[in-house]
């Protein structure tokens, strides 16, 4: 037996030229690469627009969220000496019906401030409850009441929870509806 053997003109080359078939293989590589290249920017760009689309909510609701618990804070902390400058404040923050009410019972709420005992409020929780259509937020707050008794021997306690609606006006978030939950 010989190691030899016979081949035909016209069968196929025993061995390939490699140089040849890397020439091949190459354009698909790129062409694949570039692909794959193309898909990491389109996926990272997408997951850029996202984050930026969540920060921007995020933001808003913090920027409400502050000004309605600064609000809650002045409103529940009302101060019988300075009654006339609790309902000024007031007013100064509040829009819409929630406006008109206090400022056609401006002399009714100086009396009952004038009346009552000193007392500080404490936004304890506060939370986004709906972005509406018309681009108020409506916020479910938590405050708790602290002060004297009428006779001042005691300290009370009470704890309230607010439906605020506020809405933005310029550059300023005011409140535009502000209801007791009970």
């Amino acid at each position: 037996m010989s190691p030899r053997r016979r081949v035909s003109s016209d069968a196929p080359p025993l061995f390939v030229d490699q140089a040849v078939s890397r020439r091949r293989r190459l354009p698909r590589v790129i062409a694949s690469a570039l692909a794959l290249a193309a898909a990491a920017i389109a996926v990272c760009s997408w997951t850029l627009f996202t984050h930026e689309q969540h920060l921007r909510a995020e933001r808003k609701d913090n920027e409400a969220l502050v000004a309605v618990r600064s609000f809650m804070t002045m409103f529940t902390s009302p101060d019988p000496f300075h009654a006339n400058d609790y309902l000024a404040s007031v007013i100064d923050h509040a829009t819409g019906d929630f406006a008109k009410q206090y400022q056609e019972k401006a002399n009714q709420i100086l009396v009952a401030v004038a009346r009552s005992e000193p007392t500080t409020g404490v936004v304890r929780a506060a939370g986004v409850e709906r972005w509406n259509d018309d681009g108020s937020v409506s916020m479910l707050v938590a405050v708790e009441n602290s002060g004297k008794s009428p006779d001042g021997k005691h300290d009370v306690k009470v704890a309230t929870r607010w439906l605020a609606t506020a809405q933005k006006e310029g550059d300023q978030w005011k409140i535009s509806n502000l209801n007791q939950v009970l």
